[in-house]
Parts: structure tokens; sequence; C-alpha cells
């Protein structure tokens, strides 16, 4: 069982990284310059296209975690795709992408497809292109399409915990949100999605993105001597929801950075750091954290400003991260860089 869990979510993290690193390392520049280069509107629109083909590169990603067959793999994939939620039909009988779709809810419908295709195995060897598809969209496709409305629920109720933290006292508020954001994006649960639903805005998106850095420059600190640089960058540039497998396995991992996101998350409020429902869930990915703290910040692109950005944004994040990390590794001895390792191959 254990197996079985460490490729899924290996599979997972994959996806999430390949189908979201484009428009987070673009996404945010195009946007600064498509006012004086209008032809980039395209590029930009392409990359956010491939944000939603997120649920497909997942399953496709778990088949291959799994060593199935292409004819399996291309079948999972299309089960994620239907499971997830990405896919709405209008009025006008129009079909359209809806965003990425409830991540937990492909991760699900994954494993469903797994278990199904392995269970058809090579008894359908003769028709396996005609059987294993349908089948596959039948039943695991189908099932992850009826439960998607409850794993809805379940971000729903997420999200309600999120908003009574809301009514906390500011520092406390910041420093609550931080750490909750901090570990939602080391899980299956989407941190965009769970900010969208309840409108997170103000110090509490502010302290989210906080969070959110916090997870992503420690675990590149943390990982860089297991991984290569480029993959260490990617947990800052990308998303540090490549962990998610090690973390799941071994939630001790992120102990250095839940810390460092409360901290944070605390100078949020005194600073009064702020975002929106739509930046809260970024961080550092595509500069969407620190640059929408700059635009709602009083004074805009003031020397105080850049200095407050760059203070939480960058510089405390890995001082407190570095320090917290060789705590917990040499002093503490309950982390070593093995526990970052991650498998691409």
């Amino acid at each position: 069982m254990k197996d079985f869990f460490s490729k899924l979510l290996n599979g997972m993290s994959i996806g999430i990284v390949v189908a979201l690193i484009p428009n987070a390392l673009l996404g945010e520049i195009l946007k600064l310059l498509i006012p004086h280069f209008p032809s980039l509107q395209n590029l930009l629109d392409i990359t956010v296209y491939v944000m939603s083909l997120l649920p497909v590169i997942i399953g496709v990603m778990v088949g291959v975690s799994f060593k199935l067959s292409p004819i399996q793999t291309a079948s999972i994939g299309i089960a994620a795709m239907i499971g997830s939620g990405a896919i709405i039909k209008t009025a006008d009988g129009l079909f359209t992408l809806n965003g990425i779709g409830t991540t937990l809810n492909i991760g699900i419908t994954s494993a469903l497809a797994v278990i199904f295709v392995k269970i058809l195995g090579d008894k359908m060897r003769e028709y396996a292109i005609l059987v294993i598809p349908t089948a596959t969209i039948l039943v695991p496709g189908m099932i992850g399409y009826a439960i998607l409305p409850l794993v809805r629920g379940g971000s729903g109720l997420v999200g309600n915990g999120v908003a009574f933290l809301m009514q906390l006292q500011p520092v406390f508020m910041g420093a609550a949100i931080a750490v909750v954001f901090c570990v939602l994006i080391l899980s299956p649960f989407s941190t965009v999605g769970v900010a969208t639903v309840i409108m997170l805005s103000g110090i509490g998106a502010g302290a989210a993105n906080l969070g959110i850095v916090a997870a992503g420059v420690g675990l590149a600190i943390a990982s860089y001597k297991a991984n290569s640089l480029g993959t260490a960058l990617a947990h800052v540039l990308g998303s540090p929801k490549i962990q998610m497998r090690n973390f799941l396995m071994k939630p001790k991992i992120a102990f250095p950075m839940m810390i460092t996101a409360a901290v944070l998350g605390g100078l949020a409020g005194v600073l009064n750091i702020q975002g929106t429902p739509y930046s809260a869930g970024f961080g550092l990915s595509g500069l969407v954290g620190p640059l929408n703290y700059i635009k709602l910040a009083d004074g805009g692109w003031s020397i105080e400003n850049i200095a407050i950005m760059l203070g939480t944004f960058l510089i405390l994040p890995i001082a407190l991260n570095i320090g917290l990390i060789y705590v917990f590794s040499r002093r503490l001895k309950l982390l070593k860089a093995d526990d970052y390792k991650l498998n691409f191959d």
C-alpha cells in the first residue's frame, strides 16, 4: 500500500510541475511586456491553456510511475480529466476549460483508474485498444465525476477553517494562515482553489503568499544536496508541491518551513502585506505574490515598499530557513538530505 501511494504521489508531483512551470516562469513577465508587445498575448494564452491540461498530464505521469502500457497510461489520463472538473459545458452547449480542476479529485480518480486497469491486466490483451479506454471512462472516470462535488465540499471545509482564522488579531491571523498555506501547498489540495472559494484578500492573502514562500524557499535550500540545482529551483519558480510525496510520507520535513511561515505571516500583520484572492495561492511562483504586494501597497514602488518586499519575500525566508534547517538536521538530527530526494527518472 505504501508503495502504491508513493508512486501515485510521485506521478502527481511530476505532473503538477510540468503543467504549471511554463506559466509560473513566463506569466507575470509576459503581463508586463504585453502592453508594449501585444503579440505576446498568444504565448500567455498558451501557457494558461497548458495549465488546464494538468489533469491529463497528472494521469499520464501516474501511469508512467506505475510502468503501465501506453494504452493503460493514456486511459488514466482520460479518466483523470473526467474527474477533474476542469471541463464545463456552457448553456450554449460549448465545452470550455475551467482552470486546472480539483487536484485532490484528480489524484483519487487516477488511483481508481490504476487499480482498474491493473485488474483488467492482460485479460483484454487482444482487445485492449477497444476495451480499456472505454471501460476506464465508464468505471473510474465516471466514479471520479460522481464524487467531484463531495471532494469540492471537502475543499470548502478547509476554506471555512481559513475563513475562521480571519477573525483573529492581524498578527496571529497572519501567522496561522501562513502555516496553513505552507501545509496546503504540500498537500493534494489547491491553494488557489481554497483562496478563491473564500475570496481570501488583504493581510490574509499576503500571509498565505508568505506561507507558500516559506515552503518553496525552505524546500529549495533543504533539497539541493539531494537533487540537482534545477530541481531545487523548481520549488521556488514552480511549486513546492513537487515535495508532496515526501511530505505526506514524512511530514517532519516541513517543520523548518512551518516555523518560518509563522514568523513571516506574523510580519504580514505587522507590515500590512496584502494580496488578492487570485494571488494568495502562488507565493514566489511567477513573482505573483511580491508583485501583488507592491501593487496594493500605499506608495507603490517606493524604496520602503521594495525593502519590505525583498525582506519578507526573499531575505528573511532564506535566512530563517537556513538557520532552522541547520537546527533540525545538525542539532536535533531529525532531518537529512535524502528526506527531500525526488525521483524524476
